[in-house]
């Protein structure tokens, strides 16, 4: 862990009455919302979470001190959630960092900012102010953040185990806590009564595997079905899964196909393709794969994989208008393979 980092997560644990303001931003939104739920968690259980945004700041730049400085009912410290945290609040918090007095403490979350970001270049020159660029976690990042949100949970994870469950999820956070938090369940694990998590338990629950949230949406998707997938888009929302992930499990499943449809180009069959395809397709998924490929032709394939990219560059842009951008991606996509059953 790099020393800032390892300072940022230092003040967050402890509530540090010195640092007013904490600003996590970057790609990976759940990441910071999670080190988000660390400051709720150090200022105390009994504190009451105020929630704010920087539209509402914009329009009552004074909001965001008074915040800050209230006393709770109970005389103890609440905590501030800024969510999202956009130049908008520039104003709000250069007012709380200026402040004579501030006792409550903000966590901000934001998206992707810009590095000459207002907000962030004022966060950096305050030395009452912390900032963490939250990345989405991959490779070997990835592996040890599910071994440490499985040991919080009373889960053993052997390194094997932790690269299954990281691939999957995509290193997706939420999607990460939300399988293990299963897997806990199913193990009958807890803090006070710490268990092993085995491969045996990922295959018993279909968790974890190619049969998790995400391949259910691909499926969908490339299979062209439109209802099927908007349902799956409506349940993976209200689980708190992020845009990003959805968006790399289709391109996953788009770059697969493709790759496929490759090796039928050289003249192998589709049955030939499949069987050689081995392990890197799930035995249960091989006969939905081999109907997609039937009906997708690798220039529609490239055209899917260049929206994706485009969607997945929007969403990390500045100005970010929203989920709806993606699912009207995806659904476009689902369309097309519809009109080819």
């Amino acid at each position: 862990m790099k020393p800032e980092e390892a300072r940022f997560r230092r003040a967050l644990d402890s509530a540090d009455p010195s640092i007013r303001f904490y600003l996590m931003y970057g790609p990976d939104e759940a990441g910071s919302r999670a080190l988000a739920d660390r400051l709720g968690a150090a200022v105390g259980a009994d504190a009451e979470r105020i929630d704010l945004t920087s539209a509402t700041l914009k329009a009552d730049p004074a909001r965001l001190a008074d915040e800050a400085a209230a006393i709770s009912l109970f005389g103890g410290r609440n905590w501030i959630r800024l969510d999202p945290a956009t130049d908008d609040a520039v104003e709000a918090v250069q007012a709380l960092l200026e402040a004579p007095a501030a006792g409550n403490p903000v966590a901000a979350v934001a998206g992707a900012l810009r590095k000459d970001s207002k907000l962030v270049k004022l966060v950096q020159a305050s030395d009452a102010a912390l900032s963490h660029l939250s990345y989405v976690p991959e490779g070997r990042n990835a592996v040890a953040l599910v071994i440490d949100i499985g040991r919080d949970l009373g889960l053993h994870i052997r390194n094997d185990v932790a690269v299954r469950v990281a691939a999957v999820c995509n290193g997706d956070r939420a999607l990460i806590s939300r399988e293990l938090e299963k897997m806990a369940l199913y193990v009958d694990a807890a803090p006070d009564r710490p268990k092993p998590l085995e491969a045996d338990a990922l295959d018993a629950l279909g968790a974890a595997t190619e049969e998790g949230d995400l391949s259910k949406l691909a499926n969908a998707v490339f299979s062209g079905l439109p209802q099927q997938a908007d349902d799956e888009l409506a349940r993976l929302a209200n689980e708190g899964i992020e845009d990003i992930p959805v968006i790399r499990a289709l391109s996953r499943r788009a770059l697969q196909l493709a790759q496929l449809r490759g090796q039928m180009a050289e003249g192998e069959s589709i049955d030939r393709v499949m069987e050689t395809a081995g392990r890197a397709i799930f035995w249960k998924e091989k006969p939905i794969i081999q109907a997609q490929l039937a009906r997708w032709t690798p220039a529609a394939l490239a055209t899917a994989l260049t929206r994706l990219a485009e969607a997945e560059r929007q969403v990390k842009a500045p100005g970010y208008p929203g989920s709806a951008l993606v699912e009207e991606e995806v659904m476009t996509i689902t369309r097309f393979a519809a009109k080819r059953r």
